[in-house]
């Protein structure tokens, strides 16, 4: 792939002042796929970063068997705090700033500040229709294909939608799978999760239930840490919008401490599931778990995972672990995928077991991290894709 993004653009807000960026990094069939991301500091590198990210994922998942073809690869972000009290009208105004690229080449969804029922607001408040219609165009049956994905994020199980849980299920798959490639068993295994959100949430639940311990979880208030386990069922239930954990909820053997902490927790599997850049050259000196799956996107900076190769803890890379629920929407729409959660769980764990396994294969037989084997992968099925479906 080359370096340079097919587009980057940038937006200021008349009111407000913020910015906000779109970066389109490659389309397939004249579509890009990539979530809308809001945060303070959020920038154009990172953007770019992201959507680059995207045209792998989309390229990992490229089955040519399936319904569903990888679209290319994009992202949106927006440089605010989601809890500020002017976030929503930054929001509206951003989506219809950007309408014609969402209307014709870049659907997107939830992200990092954001949840789905938020931007689906926001989108129709900025007159548009959805914020995936420019995939509409390549549907079958459109009228069919949309009210099976409504069908889909109208299911809850456990009290959380499935549309939460998808990703987190594809995270706790990967970490699993390498788990039983390193014959590490499931019990007493430790866990620490950076995070409490959509993802470090969903995440922690399916770990919990897999059988492993989940020893720590951090949100934005700071680390709560219990060496016996957590009651992650219990955290769950006491969260806000925000992932943010009500304290009232925490039992006599919990403790809390600074935020930072869970990169230094004793354990064997350490997931940053919160926000880009979280793992760099300096606090990774304080890692001990083996393996880091990165359930967030970009948390580990490229320094801090050669000094982590270098003392042997194994760096599973976020466009292969996060990406089962941008998988998981277009599996559903296209059809590949019921309505059905236990149909959902099933493709996610077959889907994620395949891939990181093919990523580990070609790690080992390269002599490579598994971040540059999952390249090599996705530089072997790009000639494929752009033959057969078109790429820019």
């Amino acid at each position: 792939m080359s370096a340079a993004p097919l587009l980057s653009v940038g937006w200021t807000d008349h009111v407000t002042g913020r910015r906000g960026y779109l970066v389109v990094d490659r389309l397939v069939r004249g579509v890009a796929s990539g979530g809308l991301r809001m945060r303070e500091g959020c920038t154009a590198e990172e953007v770019a970063g992201l959507a680059r990210g995207m045209t792998m994922k989309e390229a990992l998942h490229y089955d040519p068997a399936a319904r569903y073809v990888p679209l290319g690869g994009a992202k949106g972000g927006i440089d605010c705090d989601p809890r500020s009290p002017e976030a929503y009208g930054v929001l509206v105004r951003y989506l219809r700033a950007m309408r014609p690229y969402v209307e014709r080449c870049w659907t997107t969804g939830e992200d990092l500040g954001l949840t789905q029922d938020l931007v689906d607001r926001a989108a129709a408040e900025a007159g548009l229709v959805s914020s995936v219609q420019a995939v509409y165009p390549l549907l079958d049956d459109e009228a069919a294909a949309r009210a099976r994905l409504a069908d889909a994020f109208a299911l809850e199980v456990d009290g959380i939608g499935l549309d939460e849980l998808v990703g987190g299920c594809g995270v706790a798959e990967a970490a699993l799978t390498a788990l039983d490639r390193a014959g590490t068993p499931y019990a007493g295994a430790r866990v620490s999760v950076q995070g409490f959100g959509t993802m470090g949430g969903a995440t922690a639940r399916f770990l919990a239930r897999a059988g492993l311990r989940v020893v720590a979880v951090a949100d934005v208030a700071g680390t709560i840490v219990n060496p016996a386990g957590l009651d992650v069922e219990a955290l769950l239930a006491a969260r806000d919008a925000y992932g943010a954990v009500d304290r009232a909820a925490l039992r006599p053997g919990d403790r809390e401490e600074a935020g930072d902490a869970w990169v230094a927790v004793d354990a064997e599997v350490l997931v940053p599931a919160a926000v880009s850049y979280a793992v760099d050259a300096a606090n990774q000196e304080r890692v001990r778990a083996r393996l880091i799956v990165e359930a967030a996107n970009m948390p580990v900076l490229p320094e801090a995972e050669r000094l982590l190769a270098a003392r042997g803890v194994t760096v599973l890379p976020d466009v292969v672990v996060n990406s089962g629920t941008n998988a998981w929407w277009w599996w559903t729409l296209f059809g590949d995928v019921e309505a059905d959660a236990d149909a959902a769980f099933a493709q996610v764990r077959r889907a994620m077991r395949r891939l990181v396994g093919q990523v580990l294969d070609r790690a080992e037989a390269d002599g490579t991290s598994p971040r540059a084997a999952a390249h090599a992968l996705v530089e072997a099925r790009l000639p494929e894709i752009a033959e057969r479906y078109g790429w820019y």
